[in-house]
């Protein structure tokens, strides 16, 4: 047992451990965090395994970028959390199924003959020279072209579908017109009363 064997099965345990705490704690700051920790040691099993360009693109892009989104998403809104536990012990067991439906699937996947688990030696160190960020281009762009397009097309319809949620109308939204605002002249906002001036200081009461 060589010690790559004994950290991948410390670092294993550690991303089984935070995933469960994402799904668990109470504090969605801390769900955040944990999922940071989660994001780290993937990306330290990617290392292991001399995929250094996704291990750096999962660092960067989800926790350089998206997770501190989340962040400031989670501590900006006022969150109630006793709204987002209702019904959770109803849709439970729905909930577990599809947890055990997915983790069958990836126990089947994995136990096929395509990932050679039985007896498969460990990865072997690239050559000198090679670079794994251009074998992953010529993969993607060549063998899985079609695939890759298709993700492109389903995030596109996310992004515009986002966006058109985003500009819906909302009753108890107000909303600001920019061509009125830009038409406004300070004639029709600006009113000047003239005031004739007083002639005289009023006298109090009682003096003659």
């Amino acid at each position: 047992m060589d010690f790559a064997y004994i950290l991948f099965w410390i670092l294993s345990i550690v991303l089984v451990g935070a995933g469960l705490l994402v799904i668990t704690v109470r504090n969605p700051v801390h769900a955040a965090l944990f999922l940071v920790l989660s994001f780290f040691t993937a990306a330290a099993l990617w290392l292991l395994l001399y995929a250094e360009f996704l291990a750096l693109t999962l660092i960067i892009v989800y926790v350089g970028a998206v997770m501190v989104l989340f962040l400031f998403v989670v501590m900006m809104l006022d969150i109630n959390l006793d709204v987002l536990r209702e019904g959770f012990w109803k849709h439970l067991p729905l909930a577990a199924s599809v947890g055990i439906l997915m983790a069958l699937e990836m126990a089947l996947v994995l136990a096929s003959r395509e990932f050679g688990i039985e007896g498969s030696p460990a990865p072997a160190a690239p050559p000198p020279g090679f670079s794994n960020t251009r074998a992953l281009g010529l993969v993607i762009y060549t063998d899985y072209v079609f695939a890759f397009e298709i993700a492109a097309v389903i995030l596109l319809v996310a992004i515009v579908s986002a966006i058109a949620i985003t500009l819906r109308q909302r009753k108890e939204t107000k909303y600001q017109n920019p061509s009125v605002q830009l038409a406004a002249r300070k004639e029709d906002r600006l009113k000047i009363v003239k005031l004739p001036p007083e002639t005289g200081a009023a006298k109090p009461e009682g003096a003659e």
